[in-house]
């Protein structure tokens, strides 16, 4: 179907035409009636389907007739991101250049008056995040009653970077008459429930099957040790072997990873700019234009460039770090193989990553193939419920256990071991007060089911002068002597006497065993 049979007006068919499209996109062909007929629409699609331009095309039909107020924008629609925001206008741009509409850009990173000034001319088109677009709103320099067109995009990230809580809040804001267009790539629970909250008997349109991955896109796994530097390692042999690279984007998933394997990468003599949520918009938006125009051939980006961005030619996709949530695997590797054209996506895996790999191949519900040499051999696929014990992991607990033992006795050995370890350092050993060396001492543990008894720790009062006369205790057995070691909880303690064992009356009953000690 021709986009002349869509209900489309002829300024904008001829903007089309220019722009060198002539079929519309099976979400675009399907969306596109239903928004002119001013129904509500659902649309499930995944990225690089053409779902902007199914919103945006009727928008600038409908468009036509009427004219903005100022401070009451027409149209509303929400992203997640700056960078979606500013694509978004870049397709009102592209798509409008035979209209004269008013389109403001309501994001971070851009002063307040010049945004405001913007509002007060009257606005058609309000392209916004939703955090400065309640900004505006709360300083009463915007009002919110005469949308007529609502749009909420990419909405399961506005689930995933926690703007739900705004989301229902400008929708309380605009009228209750108003149109709702409403795309998603996936359709969890939190938003089927704002489905069922805002959009009046929605028309459901699905371009493809939900959280699904391209046909055109070669997917393979890469086996990585754990530690950053064998992770580096691997990306640039992945880098090096990669048949047909062009360009490529690099995912991380944290911000600070993305800013440690960028620098690597530059230290390597590869041009590579990064993209992440610290960056000031300036920043962020020459680091794609040096993308977009091939003066940097890898882009190192956290998760806020996996939803929606339009750069059509990219070859490859390297995901540094497996996702943790699936959704974001179809996302990131939906940068490639866009518009029919042929993509590669290589993930790399480590033994932490068995469960989030499972959780990808039961969303996309497939296996993913294992790339072989010489990048190295994947672990098998029956052992990945497993819990894997390669190099560099943690020492089960009884080899720690082992280990503290035999540490511990090298360092708290007996009197006779340090005394001659001082003797070796040129200090004299151990001896007795009339100059002998002690004895070496035997200390063999009692087994038995009932504890011995404790006796209560002696008070440090002294006895008032009139108190009564206690008993004569009965004089301890004399013992043979002891090196300063004594038992505690089997295992040896250094003393604070040379001559006495060190006082365990304190210690709870349970705590103690009998012990005999017999003097060799």
């Amino acid at each position: 179907m021709p986009f002349n049979e869509l209900g489309l007006s002829d300024k904008v068919l001829s903007a089309v035409a220019d722009t060198g499209y002539t079929e519309p996109t099976p979400i675009q062909a399907q969306a596109i009636p239903h928004v002119l007929a001013r129904r509500d629409v659902l649309g499930l699609a995944q990225t690089g389907t053409g779902k902007t331009a199914a919103f945006v095309l009727p928008m600038l039909t409908m468009l036509e007739q009427g004219r903005a107020r100022a401070r009451m924008p027409r149209t509303l629609i929400l992203e997640p991101t700056r960078e979606l925001a500013a694509q978004v206008e870049e397709n009102f741009t592209r798509y409008g250049k035979n209209h004269k509409l008013n389109v403001a850009l309501l994001i971070g990173g851009v002063s307040f008056g010049d945004q405001d000034a913007k509002l007060v001319r009257g606005v058609d088109v309000l392209i916004a995040t939703p955090g400065r677009l309640l900004d505006h709103v709360e300083r009463g320099r915007l009002l919110l009653s005469g949308i007529e067109i609502l749009v909420i995009d990419e909405a399961d990230r506005m689930l995933d970077m926690g703007f739900i809580p705004d989301i229902e809040r400008v929708c309380k804001l605009v009228p209750f008459t108003r149109q709702t267009l409403f795309f998603s790539a996936t359709m969890p629970p939190e938003i089927q429930r704002l489905v069922s909250q805002f959009l009046s008997n929605p028309v459901q349109v699905e371009a493809s099957r939900p959280s699904s991955t391209a046909s055109t896109i070669t997917q393979l796994l890469v086996a990585s040790g754990k530690e950053d530097y064998e992770k580096r390692d691997t990306l640039r042999r992945l880098i090096d072997n990669a048949e047909n690279l062009q360009n490529g984007i690099i995912f991380c998933n944290r911000k600070s990873e993305v800013a440690v394997v960028h620098k690597s990468l530059l230290r390597h003599g590869y041009k590579a700019v990064c993209l992440h949520g610290d960056m000031d918009q300036r920043s962020r938006m020459n680091a794609l234009d040096q993308f977009r125009t091939g003066e940097a051939t890898l882009l190192v980006a956290s998760d806020v460039a996996a939803r929606g961005l339009d750069i059509p030619a990219v070859s490859h996709v390297f995901n540094f770090d497996t996702p943790h949530h699936a959704e974001d695997y179809v996302h990131r590797i939906g940068r490639t193989g866009r518009a029919g054209r042929a993509g590669a996506a290589f993930t790399m895996v480590t033994h932490a990553d068995v469960k989030s790999l499972a959780a990808i191949e039961k969303l996309i519900g497939r296996p993913i193939e294992w790339q072989g040499d010489p990048l190295g051999d994947a672990p098998p696929r029956e052992a990945r419920g497993a819990r894997p014990t390669g190099r560099g992991e943690r020492p089960e607990r009884g080899e720690r256990k082992e280990r503290g033992e035999r540490s511990g006795g090298e360092r708290s050995g007996s009197g006779s071991e340090r005394g001659a370890g001082s003797e070796r350092r040129g200090a004299r050993p151990a001896r007795r007060r009339d100059g002998t060396a002690p004895a070496p001492v035997e200390i063999e543990i009692e087994e038995s089911a009932a504890p011995a008894p404790v006796a209560a720790r002696s008070s440090r009062r002294k006895p008032a002068a009139d108190a009564p006369a206690k008993a004569p205790v009965a004089a301890a057995p004399t013992r043979a002597p002891v090196t300063p070691t004594s038992v505690r909880h089997g295992e040896e303690r250094r003393s604070s006497y040379n001559d006495e064992p060190a006082d365990t009356s304190h210690l709870p009953a349970f705590l103690l065993r009998p012990v005999r000690i017999k003097a060799g």
